[in-house]
């Protein structure tokens, strides 16, 4: 299977960022990562999400269309292979657990408009942790304001992208259970995951992977 656009995504503390990096750096890939550092609205919606959440999934949807427009359109001749640490669909899968009903409603007219003028990609590969896994991550990377997370909303958040996955037959999905390895820490763990990506070929539609290091 030839691989030219490939999603690196996971639930918040995943570790996806620390791959889709890993594997550029690895592989002399393009790699696009989502810039949700500078967003206003984060630390707002996590201290008051009622109030916050319709107009940061929005310039969270602005913000990933603008960027994946522009940065998977303009063909790349030094790099064959483009990296991303999100997918699309994520604004819809975030706005499903965070807007009331009639923003969602008003959200996902804005989203149908543009979904289909991004490229699918060749694979998405999603890392799956368990809930206490992704807080224990979370801890340790000390961002301020996702220290309030509860495993109950990431537990929504996982659900969430399963859902996306049972409905999804229009590119691959590989879900990736690395809760028994330490890619970031043991190269043999980063090799295992590489060449799960990388070293077989995998239908349209889910196929699920357990990682043991």
């Amino acid at each position: 299977m030839s691989i030219d656009y490939l999603v690196i995504e996971g639930n918040i503390g995943a570790g996806k960022t620390t791959l889709a990096t890993m594997l550029s750096a690895d592989l002399n890939s393009r790699l696009i990562l989502e810039g949700f550092s500078d967003n206003p609205f984060l630390p707002k919606f996590y201290s008051d999400p009622a109030k916050y959440s319709f107009p940061l999934e929005l310039s969270f949807l602005a913000e990933r269309y603008s960027q994946l427009k522009t940065d998977l359109a303009n063909r790349d001749l030094f790099h064959e292979l483009t990296i991303t640490d999100y997918y699309f669909m994520k604004s819809l899968i975030f706005a499903q657990n965070t807007l009331a009903p009639d923003e969602y409603n008003l959200y996902r007219k804005f989203f149908d408009i543009i979904y289909e003028r991004l490229p699918k990609p060749d694979l998405y590969v999603y890392l799956h942790l368990s809930e206490n896994q992704l807080i224990e991550n979370i801890r340790s990377r000390g961002r301020d304001y996702e220290q309030s997370i509860a495993p109950d909303y990431l537990k929504t958040i996982r659900e969430g992208y399963f859902n996306f996955f049972s409905q999804q037959t229009s590119f691959p999905v590989l879900i990736l259970d690395t809760s028994n390895i330490d890619f970031v820490k043991k190269e043999t763990d980063y090799l295992l995951i590489k060449d799960s990506i990388f070293g077989r070929d995998y239908p349209n539609g889910i196929s699920r992977v357990i990682l043991n290091g």
